[in-house]
């Protein structure tokens, strides 16, 4: 439908996604949509709430993996500051670690990027009537899977070594004493069955608790 004979209620829409073609794809798929308008469109997660005060879309469409900020982060700060905004990540990783820090952070839907357009366009319809909208194999994943062991701390320490940081750097880092990174990385290799630090970062990235 042209844009001067949609609804004068069209349902506003923020597109964060940084593949430049994935984002393109989705503006047109959901821009054909009768009742759908994208507002905006950021590649970059440190982007999204700026541009969610600015253009107050409905829905905020966020991927997970974004340079400067996670849709993740992105979404509880949205929580938090412009409440009004119904967020639904969609991304290409269907981790449970994934699903369960989304609906802490106040997210109202989670799906993978693998589904038919009629489907998103359809769950961003629910989540602005109130309900949540999950990825039904997902959400059977994420109750067996259970909940994050690790402590915020000891996610904090293994984002840090994730680069083959020292011990020094990553207490420098976190304004911590060297032996207590120490005690939180053996903590964390213990908590994942891996057995050494850089396991246990690939373990709890595939996991989705980082």
């Amino acid at each position: 439908m042209p844009r001067d004979r949609r609804p004068a209620a069209s349902i506003r829409i923020l597109l964060a996604e940084d593949q430049r073609m994935m984002r393109g794809a989705l503006a047109l798929l959901l821009g054909m949509e009768e009742d759908m308008e994208v507002v905006a469109q950021v590649s970059a997660g440190d982007a999204i709430v700026d541009a969610v005060l600015t253009h107050r879309p409905d829905v905020a469409l966020l991927d997970i993996e974004l340079p400067g900020m996670s849709g993740l982060d992105a979404a509880a700060e949205l929580r938090e500051q412009a409440p009004d905004c119904r967020v639904l990540i969609l991304t290409t990783f269907g981790r449970p670690g994934y699903l369960r820090r989304a609906m802490e952070a106040g997210a109202a839907g989670f799906l993978v990027k693998d589904g038919p357009v009629e489907e998103l366009a359809a769950a961003i319809r629910r989540v602005l009537t109130g309900e949540t909208v999950v990825d039904p194999a997902l959400a059977a994943a994420a109750l067996s899977a259970g909940p994050n062991p690790l402590t915020a701390r000891e996610c904090d320490v293994l984002k840090a070594s994730a680069d083959g940081s020292t011990v020094a750097d990553i207490a420098a880092c976190l304004h911590l004493s060297e032996s207590t990174v120490r005690n939180y990385l053996s903590s964390a290799i213990g908590k994942t069955g891996t057995r050494n630090r850089m396991e246990a970062v690939r373990e709890a990235r595939q996991q989705g608790w980082l």
